[in-house]
């Protein structure tokens, strides 16, 4: 980055440490993962210079020749991996995925049903303050207070009652898989269209290690990054009969011109989601997610619904005195490891406070960590919770933190800043 450094040090500087943070500690939120270098380059290339409202061979501007390209083979890698019968690449994220989604079908004030946001839903799946609460009546479907898991049978009598337009499949914050049949059951039970975010868990469902939606949902919706290990953005797909309609809502309804840049790096990551590598890959992150969930458990920590199917686990304090999501997660950060706290099912504390924190796989699984490391993370975990008020107790997993993740390293080459 010789360009980058000579002209705006300060944003050099800040790009270092973070390439720095990155590389010497632990990132275990979900959501986050490394692309491969491929992507970051098409992510940073020269199509990010290009205006290119509207769609391939359907533009507003001259000069689209190479982007609709990159654009046609992002839809169509899509398509292929996860057989949807129309795709949209443009969404420049998942909430603005889902907001396409929701507007294609759905008019201000309609009644929409999704998981309540203390049991695993996303701020878009009905929100009080965002978009998606403020435009429709939302009402919350929730886990079994002893299981933790969704109670479809109480979801389709919940449905009959409320009778809701749409209901909304998926979660940020929920360790087991989805049944997908049973949604679609309570959708046809109210007449209800049928919406899936899978942000979380498209890689799973690309590598055929999580059910899929596809051709039971209405529309699916999804992240680019996060499992999917692509950069920052959103698709949408769905089925053919609303294409149209949704292709419009997204461009010219929620935004004008796409990134271009974007969507040639998701195109790249669409390109690696189809090889054996990425399915292995996506094996072993199921694989480390149960490895740590299960360490974690034989040292005395409960987990939400007893484990997890999938990427992510949740850790519940709520039985523990006086210790929160809050505190957790500022002593692993002090313990160089990344997690975020977060609520869990019937949470006593303010979200903002919680009482669990979220743990997820990914990111350590790209950098080639395995079971063994999976065992040394979770004795990092716990012994930084039982020292979270001993500051060089803290500072001293720091130090093997980062010496577990030079053997791992991340980035062929470090950047130096001042």
């Amino acid at each position: 980055m010789s360009y980058l450094k000579n002209q705006d040090r300060e944003i050099y500087d800040a790009i270092a440490n973070e390439t720095n943070r990155q590389s010497t500690k632990l990132e275990l939120i979900a959501s986050e993962n490394f692309t491969s270098e491929a992507v970051m380059e098409a992510a940073g290339g020269v199509m990010t210079n290009k205006y290119a409202e509207g769609y391939p061979g359907k533009r507003y501007y001259g000069g689209c020749e190479f982007v609709d390209v990159a654009e046609d083979i992002a839809r169509d890698r899509l398509k292929q991996i996860f057989g949807c019968e129309h795709a949209n690449v443009q969404p420049h994220s998942g909430s603005q995925a889902n907001m396409a989604a929701y507007f294609t079908v759905l008019k201000p004030g309609d009644k929409v049903m999704g998981l309540d946001l203390s049991h695993g839903g996303h701020l878009t799946h009905g929100h009080p303050i965002n978009f998606s609460g403020i435009l429709y009546k939302f009402e919350g479907y929730q886990v079994d207070k002893k299981t933790e898991v969704i109670d479809y049978d109480k979801l389709i009598a919940q449905a009959k009652e409320y009778k809701p337009k749409m209901i909304v499949a998926g979660a940020s914050a929920y360790p087991r898989f989805w049944d997908f049949d049973k949604i679609r059951e309570a959708c046809d039970a109210c007449g209800a269209y049928m919406m899936v975010d899978i942000a979380h868990i498209a890689g799973l469902v690309a590598a055929g290690l999580h059910p899929s939606p596809v051709g039971v949902a209405d529309f699916v919706t999804s992240t680019t990054h996060k499992t999917l290990r692509g950069p920052r953005g959103g698709v949408v797909m769905c089925k053919e009969q609303y294409a149209a309609d949704l292709d419009r809502t997204v461009m010219p309804g929620l935004q004008g011109g796409p990134l271009m840049h974007i969507i040639a790096a998701k195109a790249v990551a669409f390109k690696e989601a189809m090889t054996d590598e990425f399915k292995n890959y996506q094996k072993q992150v199921v694989t480390n997610a149960k490895a740590l969930a299960d360490a974690l458990a034989s040292k005395g920590h409960k987990l939400v619904a007893g484990g997890t199917d999938t990427h992510l686990m949740l850790v519940s304090f709520i039985d523990v005195p006086k210790v929160t999501g809050k505190k957790v997660e500022k002593a692993l950060d002090l313990a160089g490891i990344t997690v975020n706290k977060n609520t869990v099912p019937f949470d006593p504390e303010k979200p903002f406070v919680t009482s669990g924190i979220r743990i997820g796989t990914p990111a350590v699984t790209t950098r080639g960590m395995k079971e063994p490391e999976m065992e040394k993370i979770a004795d990092f975990i716990d012994r930084a919770i039982a020292n979270r008020r001993k500051e060089e107790e803290l500072e001293k997993i720091a130090v093997e933190v980062s010496q577990l993740c030079e053997n791992f390293p991340l980035y062929k080459e470090r950047m130096e800043s001042v």
